[in-house]
């Protein structure tokens, strides 16, 4: 394992402990609103802090964005780390096991490690650049299908700006009658990770924020798969939208979200 994928396990492990023991008492962990429907618990900035602590202790000088507290300037602008201490809030707040720690590292900015950790199950999902994506130590690859036909696809609604609903509703009618069926559970990391095992064949999503994507992106590419914002560009990760699968998939997806 490269030595800084490491830093990043065992920081995403601690995070993790502390989100179990807060999910065990879920109903009564103080939780504030950022927004419409986006909420941040006392959890999660217990766990990005453990993340952060844990990787300076090896890397005093690195930068960092965290979603609970923003961008921190490093003396090696060469590496920033993007965590999202605790993705799939809200699963977290209403009791539903689904939630995942994500840390990604961009070298000279480009993504180049990757932890999606989903502590309820235990399941580690990890890359590094060139050199595959793994689960729990063993080699995954994503799908191969050869177009939406059977597909099941992942999605997420753009619950904090129902203004689009609309828009998303008319892609999400041609695609629901193109694939086998589509589910949407919460945790933009954990669909990206699924995308990268096979379990689904393929995710979109617009609205959401780099720290939701940025490791679980890494780890679909290293996968097999392809990862491309709503036009088919390849650099999703500032765009504010993602489309993910093999090939064919986000080609099916991509002509019904331009």
């Amino acid at each position: 394992m490269h030595p800084m994928l490491n830093i990043a396990v065992r920081a995403a492990r601690a995070a993790g402990t502390i989100i179990v023991r807060g999910f065990e008492k879920h109903n009564e962990v103080a939780t504030e609103s950022k927004g419409l429907n986006d909420y941040v618990t006392q959890v999660d900035k217990e766990a990005e802090q453990a993340i952060i602590a844990k990787i300076q202790q090896s890397f005093p000088n690195h930068c960092f964005m965290g979603e609970e507290s923003g961008e921190t300037a490093g003396a090696d602008t060469d590496f920033q780390w993007i965590i999202d201490p605790l993705d799939g809030t809200t699963n977290f707040i209403k009791g539903i096991p689904h939630f995942a720690v994500s840390i990604a590292l961009l070298h000279k900015g480009r993504l180049d490690q990757a932890v999606v950790f989903d502590p309820i199950r235990s399941e580690l999902f990890t890359a590094s650049r060139g050199q595959g994506a793994q689960l729990n130590g063993y080699r995954i690859r994503a799908s191969k299908p050869r177009d939406l036909t059977e597909t099941i696809l992942a999605t997420g609604m753009p619950f904090k700006n129902k203004a689009k609903f609309g828009e998303y509703a008319l892609s999400l009618n041609k695609i629901f009658h193109e694939c086998g069926d589509i589910r949407r559970a919460g945790s933009a990391a954990l669909d990206l990770a699924y995308v990268a095992a096979g379990r689904h064949d393929g995710y979109w999503e617009r609205g959401i924020k780099t720290w939701d994507i940025a490791a679980g992106e890494l780890i679909v590419r290293e996968a097999g798969g392809l990862v491309t914002d709503f036009k088919g560009g390849n650099d999703p990760l500032y765009s504010g939208e993602i489309v993910a699968g093999s090939a064919k998939v986000v080609q099916g997806l991509v002509k019904h979200l331009k």
